[in-house]
């Protein structure tokens, strides 16, 4: 089942006008904290898909920055996946994630990059130390289950010191960002309203998800993120962090719809939907699966198999 459809009409035929007209670059960035399934491999087949169609690359990044979630298996699993699928990176290919060492596009291996920007920030007075727990602001704050609660500053006007708590936040102004989706058309979002001033590292010292793929994008000159519309409320949020980091050139963002269980929740590894690996180890063939995931995803009329290389035509 796929999640109700609120693109505007035909936005696959204006991919083309839409786009950068030069050499353009997207990322495919999992988090291995499971195994890849069905819906990962619709956001494969978007990023690789749009890239080859419309002069774009694709760079590999690994996102693992919350530790206490991601194994090195897992990492390990979705590398010998997308080999098998057939879905090549054009930055930092595959292998490179297997040898020993550091990596550029792994996020646990980018402690000095996250430091440096987290101080270019509080350099501005734009960062300050929070002490505040999810507990803390539920509490402060009530709102309905399932919404994103506005965290009200409590912290922002003391003086809370960096010893008390690795927490940090960043300022956001109390302005609204509009920007235009390739799929969904123009929009408009006020991140003060939404989530109030940003964490950017939590109590545990981890870096959050908003902060670490804002500098990575930055740093890995990413022109077009494509994603699933689970991440379109952080949009606006990342633009203006990413400005806030000197960023002088925004990127486009196309979010598409999501594989849906019949009650509406998403597919996800926390809900031990079935894994690639397993539907593998099951007898089931690379082209059988992208051609499942392109039906289920309203890419083709039909599950008909399909090879990597031919995911491209479907953006065309």
């Amino acid at each position: 089942m796929l999640s109700p459809d609120r693109a505007v009409p035909h936005w696959r035929t204006t991919l083309a006008q839409s786009l950068p007209r030069r050499r353009w670059r997207t990322r495919f960035a999992p988090a291995p904290t499971g195994l890849l399934h069905l819906g990962h491999l619709v956001n494969a087949m978007h990023v690789w898909g749009i890239a080859r169609a419309h002069g774009g690359e694709v760079l590999l990044r690994i996102e693992d920055h919350d530790r206490t979630r991601c194994r090195p298996e897992y990492e390990q699993a979705l590398l010998d996946d997308l080999d098998w699928l057939g879905f090549a990176p054009d930055c930092f290919e595959t292998d490179s994630f297997r040898r020993a060492g550091p990596h550029a596009a792994r996020q646990s291996d980018q402690e000095a990059r996250y430091v440096a920007a987290l101080g270019q920030l509080d350099a501005r007075g734009l960062a300050y130390p929070c002490r505040c727990t999810r507990r803390d602001i539920a509490r402060l704050v009530p709102h309905a289950a399932g919404d994103e609660p506005r965290y009200p500053g409590t912290c922002a006007q003391q003086s809370v010191s960096p010893l008390e708590s690795f927490a940090q936040r960043v300022r956001l102004a109390e302005s609204t960002v509009s920007f235009h989706d390739l799929r969904l058309g123009a929009l408009q979002h006020t991140p003060a309203q939404q989530c109030g001033d940003l964490l950017v590292r939590d109590r545990h010292a981890q870096w959050t998800y908003q902060f670490a793929v804002t500098v990575d994008d930055l740093t890995h000159a990413i022109d077009v993120v494509i994603r699933g519309e689970d991440l379109l409320a952080s949009t606006g949020r990342q633009l203006q962090l990413a400005a806030l980091l000197g960023r002088t050139e925004a990127p486009q963002y196309l979010h598409h719809t999501l594989l849906v269980h019949p009650d509406g929740s998403k597919l996800s590894k926390a809900g031990q939907d079935t894994a690639l690996r397993e539907l593998r180890a099951a007898g089931a063939t690379a082209p059988a699966l992208l051609g499942e995931a392109a039906y289920r995803a309203g890419l083709q009329r039909e599950p008909r198999s399909i090879a990597a290389n031919d995911v491209a035509a479907m953006f065309t």
